[in-house]
């Protein structure tokens, strides 16, 4: 029996009862895509218009699980946030007012959900209780618990293990704080919520990676009106009793997004695409992937620095790079299934961030892409891909969006068919991937 969804009204929380499989095989695609809007961008747009005074409009917002999560907290905080319209969804603020929330607030898959708004929760002077699915209940959260607590808030893990379900209370004061930089989701809720703490806070950070991340947060919070002094990735500097204003945001295209159609363009003989929505001047790390892709010898036209199109073409012989990571963890199961195609080896390094999403995804990835046929090595921090035709396996998506996605692009090359497992976690960041796809004239069924 075929099943339709519709994206838009489901929540996590059935997705496990949903059971929805990819059956893929082989593929040339061609014609043109349109990538939907940035997800982080659209979290962080969803967080800071809840906490300006007045109205923040978000246009292209992304319309994936992620989002509604977000927008469901931010609601029990006390923002109207109205998602009528797909194109545009408009936020009332609270003006920073936040209210102690009437439930249990669920993050539910959301990892950047669940980081900000357990930030936010040290602003509000009552109790507040934040969860989430079983990955979010496992995702460590001690370093932001111990930041909380030394800020003058309080707050704890109820398991007493450093993760969800974490109980907060506030208002936090500022002060000094620090965090190891092997994860900036740690970190960078603190720039947005200590902007609105009753004294300044210095950040300091240790080797920090993921920095375009850090970079969009600092330049979303100028468009509302907050100031973030940077220095050198090291220390960060945020003045206390700001006020976020109001702002009207257009989001750009999602590079992270982009990565899966456009690498399966690029490893599929015969391809040809172009992808429209996309901005080479964007904050996103994953920009990196036209540079990627032209390093190992693919044939990619830009024009317009991305805003005119993005054309790939397929069935060119690439070559085996290194590739430094530490800017794309999420982007490390699709680097793995092009390491695949190339001749050579591909080394990914500073992978360490990758482990630390919804699931280590260094070790997913290598362990489905091995049932096809893959050979790796592996260490801590780097992930060496051996040129490996693959074949058709039965795949685990291990809940987690990235990986399915992944898998499904290494399907598409594969010798025979395979069989993709949790296929409906692809809606969590890109809800519309298997008719995207589809619409490309890739061979994916949806059962």
């Amino acid at each position: 029996m075929m099943i339709y969804v519709n994206w838009k009204r489901l929540s996590i929380t059935l997705l496990e009862d949903l059971d929805l499989k990819f059956l893929v095989n082989a593929s040339t695609l061609s014609g043109k895509a349109t990538i939907p809007g940035n997800k982080s961008g659209t979290a962080r747009g969803l967080v800071f218009g809840s906490l300006a005074e007045g109205t923040t409009i978000l246009k292209n917002p992304l319309t994936n699980l992620d989002s509604y999560s977000i927008v469901k907290m931010m609601r029990a905080l006390g923002a109207s946030i109205d998602t009528s319209k797909d194109s545009e969804w408009i936020i009332t603020g609270t003006g920073g007012a936040l209210v102690v929330p009437a439930c249990v607030l669920d993050a539910e898959n959301s990892g950047t959900g669940f980081y900000f708004v357990l930030a936010l929760c040290s602003l509000i002077p009552g109790y507040s209780v934040l969860t989430g699915d079983y990955q979010i209940c496992y995702r460590p959260a001690q370093p932001m618990i111990d930041a909380i607590n030394t800020l003058g808030g309080e707050a704890f893990s109820t398991r007493g293990i450093g993760t969800a379900p974490v109980v907060v209370k506030g208002p936090i004061r500022g002060g000094e704080i620090s965090f190891p930089g092997v994860n900036s989701q740690w970190m960078t809720p603190f720039l947005c919520a200590c902007a609105l703490a009753q004294g300044d806070t210095l950040i300091r950070e240790t080797d920090l990676l993921e920095r375009p991340y850090v970079d969009m947060t600092i330049g979303m919070l100028q468009r509302a009106g907050i100031v973030v002094e940077n220095r050198n990735y090291e220390e960060f500097f945020i003045r206390g009793n700001q006020k976020f204003k109001p702002f009207t945001y257009t989001l750009p295209g999602d590079w992270g997004s982009s990565g899966y159609p456009m690498i399966a363009t690029a490893i599929t003989k015969g391809s040809k695409v172009t992808f429209n929505g996309l901005d080479l001047g964007d904050f996103a790390g994953e920009t990196a992937f036209v540079k990627i892709l032209k390093d190992m010898g693919a044939s990619v036209t830009v024009t317009d620095n991305g805003r005119g199109g993005i054309t790939v073409e397929g069935g060119a012989t690439l070559q085996g790079i290194h590739i430094d990571c530490s800017g794309t963890p999420d982007a490390v199961p699709i680097l793995a299934v092009l390491g695949c195609y190339a001749q050579g080896k591909t080394v990914l390094e500073n992978i360490g961030a990758c482990r630390l999403k919804e699931t280590d995804r260094a070790k997913s990835i290598k362990e489905e892409l091995t049932k096809m046929g893959a050979h790796f090595e592996e260490t801590r921090d780097s992930l060496t891909i051996f040129h490996s035709p693959l074949h058709g396996a039965v795949l685990s998506g291990h809940h987690d969006h990235r990986i399915v996605m992944a898998t499904t692009v290494a399907a598409l090359i594969a010798e025979g068919q395979s069989e993709i497992e949790d296929a409906e976690y692809a809606a969590v960041s890109f809800p519309n991937f298997h008719e995207l796809m589809t619409m490309l004239h890739a061979d994916i069924k949806r059962i």
